[in-house]
């Protein structure tokens, strides 16, 4: 998986399975506002072989984001033809998957959300000329992080049943034609 080009305030580079990164993602996972939707309030230990497990795959790429040089949230990116979404909607071998968490509720409701998703998406499809658009399936009663997609520029395209939630398919095209049909 390749990182997203990004500018300005945004950075993103790969999660490290320990020191301060692991430390970091345990505590947002366990913040109450991400465990509701994430259910994964792990110990280090869990996230340290979760971290390392994706970095040595082709599936995802665990990452911190930071904002002006501070961690502000965990991402996973992902390959969506690797990805159990993919026999879900009309998929295609290109497309490309974001998760998202901001990990400190402090830091929620203050727009970073979507500038975060629009720098993110937009960084993902110059880094991946090839790929037509981002995909994300956030559970589709969470509805701060619907509208953080929405005004990043993500389409909603349906509702998917997943076994632990129903999903909103949430779809930034490279243009309009992209759309899933």
């Amino acid at each position: 998986m390749t990182l997203p080009l990004t500018a300005g305030p945004w950075q993103v580079r790969p999660a490290e399975p320990t020191g301060t990164d692991v430390d970091l993602i345990t505590r947002w996972m366990s913040a109450p506002h991400v465990e509701e939707f994430w259910h994964q309030a792990w110990d280090t230990a869990r996230w340290s072989e979760e971290i390392a497990g994706q970095r040595t795959g082709a599936h995802s790429l665990p990452c911190l984001a930071l904002y002006e040089g501070e961690p502000l949230a965990y991402l996973e990116l992902y390959r969506v033809v690797l990805d159990r979404l993919a026999p879900c909607y009309p998929s295609l071998p290109d497309d490309l998957g974001v998760h998202i968490a901001i990990g400190d509720v402090a830091e929620t409701g203050r727009g970073l959300g979507r500038s975060l998703l629009r720098t993110v998406a937009d960084g993902m499809l110059v880094a991946e000329p090839g790929s037509r658009r981002v995909v994300a399936e956030p559970d589709a009663r969470n509805t701060e992080s619907l509208r953080a997609f929405s005004a990043a520029g993500f389409e909603h395209c349906g509702e998917i049943a997943l076994p632990e939630k129903t999903a909103a398919l949430m779809v930034r095209p490279r243009s309009r034609e992209d759309l899933p049909r």
